[in-house]
């Protein structure tokens, strides 16, 4: 029998510049969809900007980040509009993420 993982467990992914935007891209429109709504941005998004805005490499996420990330890039990249370079990279994000997901399960 698996356990949770704990949601303070964290993460260190590394990610390229290119990787970093599309994670801060992703970001980015989930806290201003937020705003939009009129309602408050999420902790997990605005402390997952910390960690893509810091000087560390790897990145440190919390499992919670990772898993939201994850969710959020797979929407983005099932889209029609995603550009193809964000695809590449995105696609690469998303791969290590759900890694680490089924990893920790």
């Amino acid at each position: 029998m698996s356990s949770t993982p704990s949601e303070a467990e964290t993460h260190e992914v590394a990610l390229s510049r290119e990787e970093q935007w599309v994670v801060h891209h992703v970001l980015a429109a989930r806290v201003d969809d937020a705003l939009d709504a009129d309602e408050t941005p999420p902790a997990w998004a605005l402390a997952a900007f910390d960690a893509i805005e810091s000087d560390e490499n790897p990145e440190t996420f919390t499992h919670r980040q990772v898993r939201r990330i994850a969710n959020e890039l797979s929407g983005y990249l099932d889209s029609e509009t995603t550009p193809e370079q964000d695809l590449v990279h995105g696609s690469s994000v998303l791969e290590r993420f759900e890694d680490r997901l089924h990893a920790s399960s």
